[in-house]
Protein backbone atom coordinates (compact mmCIF):
# COMPACT_ATOMS: atom_id res chain seq x y z
CA UNK A 1 0.00 0.00 0.00
CA UNK A 2 1.37 3.31 -0.71
CA UNK A 3 2.07 5.69 1.97
CA UNK A 4 -0.41 8.68 3.07
CA UNK A 5 1.47 10.21 6.02
CA UNK A 6 5.10 10.16 6.36
CA UNK A 7 7.20 11.86 9.06
CA UNK A 8 10.78 12.54 8.75
CA UNK A 9 12.61 13.46 11.36
CA UNK A 10 10.17 15.50 13.20
CA UNK A 11 10.65 17.79 16.02
CA UNK A 12 8.10 19.59 17.90
CA UNK A 13 9.14 22.16 20.92
CA UNK A 14 6.59 24.73 22.49
CA UNK A 15 8.49 27.99 23.08
CA UNK A 16 12.11 28.04 24.66
CA UNK A 17 11.50 24.69 26.50
CA UNK A 18 12.76 20.49 25.93
CA UNK A 19 11.51 18.94 22.46
CA UNK A 20 8.18 17.49 23.15
CA UNK A 21 8.45 15.30 20.30
CA UNK A 22 12.05 14.50 18.91
CA UNK A 23 13.45 12.54 15.79
CA UNK A 24 10.26 11.21 14.97
CA UNK A 25 9.51 9.05 11.83
CA UNK A 26 7.19 6.70 10.34
CA UNK A 27 4.77 6.09 7.48
CA UNK A 28 0.93 5.61 7.76
CA UNK A 29 -0.05 3.34 4.89
CA UNK A 30 -2.86 4.23 3.18
CA UNK A 31 -6.29 2.61 4.03
CA UNK A 32 -4.38 0.64 7.38
CA UNK A 33 -5.61 0.74 10.87
CA UNK A 34 -3.18 2.17 13.66
CA UNK A 35 -3.37 2.17 17.19
CA UNK A 36 -0.74 4.85 18.87
CA UNK A 37 -0.14 3.94 22.54
CA UNK A 38 2.61 5.16 25.17
CA UNK A 39 2.13 6.46 28.67
CA UNK A 40 1.06 10.02 29.87
CA UNK A 41 3.04 12.75 28.98
CA UNK A 42 4.64 11.04 26.18
CA UNK A 43 3.36 13.25 23.87
CA UNK A 44 0.34 11.55 21.98
CA UNK A 45 -1.68 14.64 21.81
CA UNK A 46 1.08 16.51 20.35
CA UNK A 47 1.87 14.14 17.36
CA UNK A 48 -2.29 14.15 16.83
CA UNK A 49 -1.77 17.84 16.76
CA UNK A 50 0.52 17.38 13.87
CA UNK A 51 -1.02 14.82 12.26
CA UNK A 52 -4.64 16.84 11.89
CA UNK A 53 -2.53 19.61 11.27
CA UNK A 54 -3.32 21.88 14.04
CA UNK A 55 0.36 22.26 14.91
CA UNK A 56 3.65 22.77 12.69
CA UNK A 57 6.78 20.92 13.44
CA UNK A 58 9.88 22.63 14.87
CA UNK A 59 11.71 20.69 12.26
CA UNK A 60 11.59 17.79 9.93
CA UNK A 61 9.40 17.39 6.72
CA UNK A 62 6.02 15.85 7.27
CA UNK A 63 4.00 14.59 3.61
CA UNK A 64 0.41 13.87 3.21
CA UNK A 65 -1.52 12.93 0.37
CA UNK A 66 1.62 12.98 -1.73
CA UNK A 67 2.05 16.37 -0.79
CA UNK A 68 5.07 18.61 2.09
CA UNK A 69 2.24 20.31 4.47
CA UNK A 70 4.95 21.90 6.58
CA UNK A 71 6.35 24.45 3.92
CA UNK A 72 2.53 24.08 1.85
CA UNK A 73 1.36 28.44 1.95
CA UNK A 74 -1.33 28.69 4.55
CA UNK A 75 -4.15 28.98 2.78
CA UNK A 76 -4.06 25.39 1.68
CA UNK A 77 -4.30 23.77 5.03
CA UNK A 78 -8.72 24.10 4.68
CA UNK A 79 -7.79 21.64 1.56
CA UNK A 80 -5.81 19.37 3.76
CA UNK A 81 -8.11 19.41 6.85
CA UNK A 82 -11.25 18.35 4.87
CA UNK A 83 -9.86 15.73 4.21
CA UNK A 84 -8.73 14.65 7.98
CA UNK A 85 -11.55 13.43 10.50
CA UNK A 86 -10.39 14.18 14.04
CA UNK A 87 -11.83 12.78 17.19
CA UNK A 88 -10.81 15.25 20.20
CA UNK A 89 -10.75 14.60 23.85
CA UNK A 90 -12.51 17.86 24.48
CA UNK A 91 -15.15 17.01 22.12
CA UNK A 92 -15.23 20.71 20.61
CA UNK A 93 -18.66 20.06 20.13
CA UNK A 94 -20.79 23.52 18.81
CA UNK A 95 -22.50 25.03 21.97
CA UNK A 96 -25.50 26.83 20.25
CA UNK A 97 -26.06 23.58 17.61
CA UNK A 98 -28.26 20.86 17.75
CA UNK A 99 -26.82 17.13 17.80
CA UNK A 100 -28.45 16.87 14.56
CA UNK A 101 -26.69 20.31 13.50
CA UNK A 102 -23.04 19.32 14.83
CA UNK A 103 -22.72 16.18 13.28
CA UNK A 104 -24.15 17.52 9.87
CA UNK A 105 -21.46 20.35 10.47
CA UNK A 106 -18.72 18.70 7.69
CA UNK A 107 -21.44 17.63 4.94
CA UNK A 108 -22.44 21.62 4.88
CA UNK A 109 -18.92 22.82 5.05
CA UNK A 110 -18.27 20.35 2.06
CA UNK A 111 -21.42 21.62 0.25
CA UNK A 112 -23.71 18.61 0.46
CA UNK A 113 -27.32 19.96 -0.18
CA UNK A 114 -30.00 20.70 2.96
CA UNK A 115 -32.17 17.63 1.19
CA UNK A 116 -29.37 15.08 1.23
CA UNK A 117 -28.31 15.84 4.90
CA UNK A 118 -31.09 13.88 6.83
CA UNK A 119 -30.58 10.71 5.79
CA UNK A 120 -26.68 9.97 6.88
CA UNK A 121 -27.27 12.37 9.58
CA UNK A 122 -30.28 10.36 11.03
CA UNK A 123 -28.34 7.07 10.19
CA UNK A 124 -25.46 7.75 11.63
CA UNK A 125 -27.10 9.07 14.98
CA UNK A 126 -29.32 5.52 15.24
CA UNK A 127 -25.22 3.96 14.78
CA UNK A 128 -23.86 5.93 18.27
CA UNK A 129 -27.30 5.30 19.99
CA UNK A 130 -28.45 8.98 19.97
CA UNK A 131 -31.44 8.58 17.62
CA UNK A 132 -33.87 10.06 20.32
CA UNK A 133 -31.01 12.98 20.78
CA UNK A 134 -30.86 14.73 17.50
CA UNK A 135 -32.93 18.22 18.30
CA UNK A 136 -30.71 18.17 22.22
CA UNK A 137 -27.65 20.97 22.71
CA UNK A 138 -24.49 19.92 23.68
CA UNK A 139 -24.93 21.44 27.71
CA UNK A 140 -27.68 19.12 27.82
CA UNK A 141 -26.22 15.66 26.68
CA UNK A 142 -24.09 13.54 29.14
CA UNK A 143 -19.93 13.27 28.77
CA UNK A 144 -20.24 10.02 27.00
CA UNK A 145 -23.65 11.25 24.59
CA UNK A 146 -21.07 14.04 23.69
CA UNK A 147 -17.85 11.77 22.74
CA UNK A 148 -20.47 10.28 20.73
CA UNK A 149 -21.75 12.98 18.87
CA UNK A 150 -18.15 14.30 18.41
CA UNK A 151 -17.32 10.87 16.93
CA UNK A 152 -20.47 10.58 14.62
CA UNK A 153 -19.18 13.90 13.36
CA UNK A 154 -15.88 12.88 12.26
CA UNK A 155 -16.60 10.25 10.58
CA UNK A 156 -19.70 11.48 8.61
CA UNK A 157 -17.96 12.68 5.78
CA UNK A 158 -15.63 9.48 5.10
CA UNK A 159 -12.26 11.57 5.83
CA UNK A 160 -9.30 9.85 3.88
CA UNK A 161 -7.78 9.85 7.44
CA UNK A 162 -9.09 9.44 10.83
CA UNK A 163 -7.84 10.78 14.44
CA UNK A 164 -9.17 9.75 17.46
CA UNK A 165 -7.84 10.96 20.61
CA UNK A 166 -8.78 8.27 23.65
CA UNK A 167 -12.11 8.42 21.89
CA UNK A 168 -13.11 5.78 24.44
CA UNK A 169 -12.50 7.46 27.32
CA UNK A 170 -16.01 8.32 28.18
CA UNK A 171 -18.25 5.36 27.09
CA UNK A 172 -19.05 2.15 29.01
CA UNK A 173 -16.85 -0.67 27.60
CA UNK A 174 -20.28 -1.99 24.97
CA UNK A 175 -20.34 1.56 23.56
CA UNK A 176 -16.37 1.76 23.42
CA UNK A 177 -16.61 -1.68 21.59
CA UNK A 178 -19.26 -0.37 18.99
CA UNK A 179 -17.86 2.51 18.34
CA UNK A 180 -14.56 0.89 17.31
CA UNK A 181 -16.28 -1.08 15.32
CA UNK A 182 -17.57 1.80 13.73
CA UNK A 183 -13.45 2.86 13.05
CA UNK A 184 -12.78 -0.50 12.12
CA UNK A 185 -15.79 -0.14 9.54
CA UNK A 186 -15.12 3.13 8.31
CA UNK A 187 -11.24 1.74 7.71
CA UNK A 188 -12.36 -1.12 5.69
CA UNK A 189 -14.17 1.81 3.43
CA UNK A 190 -10.38 2.91 2.31
CA UNK A 191 -9.92 5.56 5.50
CA UNK A 192 -6.52 5.31 7.37
CA UNK A 193 -7.06 5.51 11.44
CA UNK A 194 -5.14 6.49 14.24
CA UNK A 195 -6.13 5.91 17.25
CA UNK A 196 -4.75 6.93 20.52
CA UNK A 197 -5.53 4.61 23.66
CA UNK A 198 -4.43 3.92 26.75
CA UNK A 199 -6.57 0.79 26.57
CA UNK A 200 -4.60 -2.27 25.34
CA UNK A 201 -7.35 -5.02 26.48
CA UNK A 202 -10.40 -3.43 24.78
CA UNK A 203 -8.59 -2.83 21.28
CA UNK A 204 -7.16 -6.32 21.41
CA UNK A 205 -11.06 -7.63 21.05
CA UNK A 206 -11.51 -6.15 17.67
CA UNK A 207 -8.62 -7.67 15.43
CA UNK A 208 -4.70 -7.36 15.17
CA UNK A 209 -3.56 -3.76 14.11
CA UNK A 210 -0.49 -1.82 14.01
CA UNK A 211 0.97 -0.48 16.37
CA UNK A 212 3.18 2.49 17.44
CA UNK A 213 4.43 3.31 20.69
CA UNK A 214 5.69 6.93 21.95
CA UNK A 215 7.64 6.88 25.32
CA UNK A 216 9.13 10.07 26.27
CA UNK A 217 8.85 12.05 22.84
CA UNK A 218 10.19 9.17 21.26
CA UNK A 219 8.43 6.28 19.34
CA UNK A 220 10.77 3.42 20.92
CA UNK A 221 10.24 1.13 17.91
CA UNK A 222 9.92 3.49 14.71
CA UNK A 223 9.40 0.10 12.60
CA UNK A 224 6.87 -1.20 14.94
CA UNK A 225 3.82 0.80 13.01
CA UNK A 226 5.09 -1.88 10.13
CA UNK A 227 4.98 -5.51 11.91
CA UNK A 228 1.45 -6.04 12.63
CA UNK A 229 -1.16 -7.00 9.91
CA UNK A 230 -3.75 -4.85 9.27
CA UNK A 231 -7.38 -5.90 11.12
CA UNK A 232 -8.68 -9.45 10.15
CA UNK A 233 -12.00 -9.15 8.80
CA UNK A 234 -14.68 -9.45 11.82
CA UNK A 235 -16.87 -12.33 11.90
CA UNK A 236 -20.40 -11.29 12.59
Amino acid sequence: MANIVQFDNVGLRYGTGAETLSDVSFALSSGAFYFLTGPSGAGKTSLLRLLYLAQRPSRGQIRMFGEDVVTAPRARLPEFRRRIGVVFQDFRLVPHLSTFDNVALPLRVAGVAERELETPVREMLAWVGLADRASARPATLSGGEQQRVAIARAVIGRPDVLVADEPTGNVDPEMALRLLHLFDGLNRLGTTVVVATHDLHLLSRIGSARMMRLDRGRLSDPTGALKHPPLEPRVA
